[in-house]
C-alpha cells in the first residue's frame, strides 16, 4: 500500500505544479523627456528632489549634445537640433536640421516612433509638447517620405493658440503652455498607458534667455521638477495597477554659455554638457562614459525590445545604454 500511495501523491503534486498559472511577463513602455535648456552644472546645484528619485531608482550621468567637436558630426547646440539628434539617434550631418527653422529634415534617417511603428504596427504613441513642430516637422507625423501616420495621440498646438494664450515679451505663456502641456500628459499617460510618449516643455530655456543665470532660472528648474514629479508619479500608479514595466529617460537638449547663460549654440563644454535621468535598472557601463543624446534610442529600443531594421540600425550614431 505505501508503494503505491507514494508515486501517486508525487504525480499529484507534478500535476499541481503544472496547473499552476504563471504571471505574464510586464509589457515594457518608454517615455522620454525633454526639458529645455537646463546646463548640467545648474541641475547638479538646483533642488530638484523628483529627479533625484528618479535618479535614484535608475541612474543619473552628465552627457553631450553637438556631435564631434571640428568632426563630420558637429552639431550646433540649438533646441531642434537636439531634438532630432535624440528622435533619430544621429547627429546633424545626417538628420539635416541645422537650427529651429526645421527647413529640410532628412527623413531617411527614421525617428523612433518610425522604428516602433515599423516593429510592431499596434504599439501606441503620444507627443506631449509645446511645439506642434516637433510632431508635424521632426518627427514629419502623416508624411508619406517620414513614414506615414506614427502618433496616435497628440496635445500640442498651445503657443498657436493666441487668444487662450495671448503672448508676452517675457514669454510667460510658455509658461502656462506647459502646465497644460504636462496636465494632458498625465491625464493621458494615466488612462490609456500609450506604449511610447514624448514629453517636451521649454519654458526654462525662454527664461534663461531672458534673464540668464539667476534666481528666476533656478525657481523654473525647481517648477519644472514639479511637474516631472507628476509624471513619474502617474507611471508609478501604472506600474502598480498594470502589469507594466516603464521606462523614463529625461535629459535636456544644450547647456547655455559660460558667461551669462543666457545664450547657446556653440561648441563651448557648458554648451555641449548635458544630463540623463532615468528609472532603468539595466544601464550598462556605457551610461556612466559620458553618453550622447544619439544613445537614447537605441536605448529605448533596448528597453522596449524592439528590433531595429539592419539598414537603420548600421547609420545610428549611438549605442544603447541598457543591456
Amino acid at each position: 500500500m505505501k508503494k503505491i500511495v507514494v508515486p501517486l501523491l508525487s504525480t499529484l503534486l507534478v500535476l499541481a505544479a503544472c496547473g499552476e498559472p504563471t504571471t505574464p511577463p510586464a509589457t515594457p513602455k518608454a517615455i522620454f523627456i525633454i526639458v529645455d535648456g537646463i546646463p548640467a552644472d545648474v541641475i547638479e546645484s538646483v533642488n530638484t528632489p523628483n529627479l533625484d528619485a528618479i535618479a535614484a531608482a535608475g541612474g543619473y550621468a552628465r552627457a553631450y549634445v553637438g556631435g564631434e567637436v571640428g568632426g563630420e558630426s558637429e552639431s550646433p547646440t540649438i533646441s531642434a537640433v537636439g531634438y532630432n539628434s535624440l528622435l533619430t539617434g544621429t547627429w546633424a550631418n545626417k538628420h539635416n536640421v541645422w537650427d529651429n527653422d526645421v527647413a529640410d529634415p532628412n527623413y531617411a534617417y527614421w525617428d523612433i516612433f518610425r522604428i516602433a511603428k515599423a516593429h510592431d504596427p499596434s504599439l501606441k504613441t503620444a507627443i506631449y509638447s509645446t511645439w506642434t513642430d516637433n510632431r508635424t516637422r521632426l518627427v514629419g507625423d502623416g508624411l508619406p517620405k517620414a513614414g506615414g501616420k506614427k502618433i496616435d495621440f497628440h496635445a500640442d498646438g498651445y503657443e498657436l493658440d493666441e487668444e487662450r494664450f495671448p503672448h508676452d515679451e517675457g514669454g510667460a505663456y510658455i509658461g502656462l503652455i506647459d502646465d497644460v502641456v504636462v496636465d494632458e500628459a498625465v491625464r493621458h499617460l494615466g488612462a490609456e498607458g500609450p506604449d511610447l510618449s514624448w514629453v517636451y516643455l521649454e519654458h526654462t530655456d525662454g527664461v534663461s534667455h531672458e534673464y540668464g543665470d539667476s534666481p528666476g532660472f533656478y525657481e523654473a528648474v525647481e517648477h519644472v521638477d514639479q511637474q516631472l514629479g507628476r509624471v513619474w508619479e502617474t507611471i508609478e500608479k501604472r506600474q502598480a495597477a498594470n502589469a507594466e514595466d516603464w521606462l523614463i529617460v529625461i535629459t535636456t537638449d544644450h547647456g547655455r554659455d559660460a558667461e551669462t547663460g543666457m545664450d547657446h549654440g556653440g561648441q563651448s563644454e557648458r554648451e555641449r554638457t548635458t544630463w540623463i535621468v532615468t528609472n532603468s535598472k539595466r544601464l550598462n557601463s556605457h551610461f556612466n562614459e559620458m553618453p550622447g543624446v544619439v544613445d537614447i534610442l537605441p536605448s529605448i529600443a533596448a528597453h522596449m525590445n524592439i528590433t531595429i531594421p539592419a539598414d537603420v540600425q548600421n547609420h545610428l550614431d549611438g549605442q544603447s545604454f541598457i543591456d
